[in-house]
């Protein structure tokens, strides 16, 4: 022990006998997280990691232990969830270490934290203009928007008047309002620097945005661009009921609205768009996520 103490390598025996539970919650609350990554940790913490470890102290919870709790998400088919919840661990676990609370961290199962990525889905333009013609007048310019400009759908929540110059063509990208399942929008900003953006609007598309503001939009220019039909603020899951009628209607089930962002970005790709101007226009400050289109383009 005085030869440890000599080599700084001497540890509390008892320095792991802090509740997982207690650590964990500790842990998400002092972290700056956005609104939904802090949501998405509140429930994989309640509902996939307490169960099993939330009675345990740091230094019980072992590598057999997690490999046996990883079986039962994997074998229900729950890979994402499993891959998720995997992280999550694996990086609370990683501050008990630097904590000194534990020797070593026991999440060592290789390829655990990654989630499996089905090739998404995209559709022709041909299908995007059907898809806006199935969501009905109101919801018909949110359409082309997420498709042709590639807005992401919490920065199409909380798009102003202001934002939309229609003598320009432009539509300016300041703020995201994330929608939490308890169906309320948190405004805030967009999902990195990089995301505030000016995208050009195709001007095939700019008598369509024009109408809406003309007929839908909040008046004003600080109102809301996309507004229900009694006047509040977007609501997925309102909305949800229509594009699910819409694109079964249009023989795409399984397509998602967020879909049409990555079907913008195929097209953005296919016309010859440089990685720059990809990573502009979809709010990237990583090259990697530009690199997937142009290599699918080749």
């Amino acid at each position: 022990m005085e030869a440890d103490l000599r080599r700084s390598d001497w540890r509390d025996p008892d320095a792991g006998s802090v509740n997982f539970l207690e650590y964990a919650e500790s842990w998400i609350k002092e972290r700056d997280l956005r609104p939904t990554t802090l949501e998405l940790y509140r429930r994989l913490l309640r509902l996939h990691l307490a169960p099993t470890f939330g009675a345990l102290d740091l230094d019980q919870i072992t590598a057999p232990r997690i490999r046996t709790w990883r079986t039962e998400p994997l074998e229900a088919d729950k890979r994402i969830t499993a891959a998720k919840a995997y992280r999550l661990l694996r990086s609370i676990l990683a501050t008990a270490t630097d904590d000194d609370l534990i020797r070593r961290n026991p999440c060592r199962i290789k390829g655990a934290g990654k989630e499996p990525s089905p090739e998404r889905s995209t559709a022709t333009i041909e299908q995007v203009y059907e898809l806006a013609a199935l969501v009905g007048e109101r919801w018909r310019a949110m359409v082309l928007l997420a498709a042709f400009t590639t807005l992401r759908p919490e920065e199409l929540a909380e798009l102003r008047r202001q934002d939309i110059n229609l003598g320009a063509a432009t539509v300016r990208v300041r703020l995201a309002a994330p929608e939490l399942t308890t169906g309320r929008r948190v405004v805030g900003d967009t999902k990195s620097d990089a995301g505030k953006r000016l995208v050009t609007i195709p001007a095939v598309i700019l008598p369509e945005v024009k109408h809406h503001l003309d007929t839908f939009a909040e008046k004003g220019a600080n109102g809301l661009v996309f507004v229900g039909p009694e006047g509040g603020a977007f609501r997925r899951s309102s909305f949800g009921r229509i594009w699910r009628k819409a694109r079964d209607t249009a023989g795409l089930p399984g397509f998602r609205f967020y879909d049409l962002r990555h079907t913008g970005n195929t097209l953005a790709a296919a016309t010859g768009a440089s990685l720059k101007e990809l990573m502009a226009r979809m709010g990237h400050g990583s090259v990697r996520t530009a690199m997937i289109y142009q290599q699918r383009d080749l």
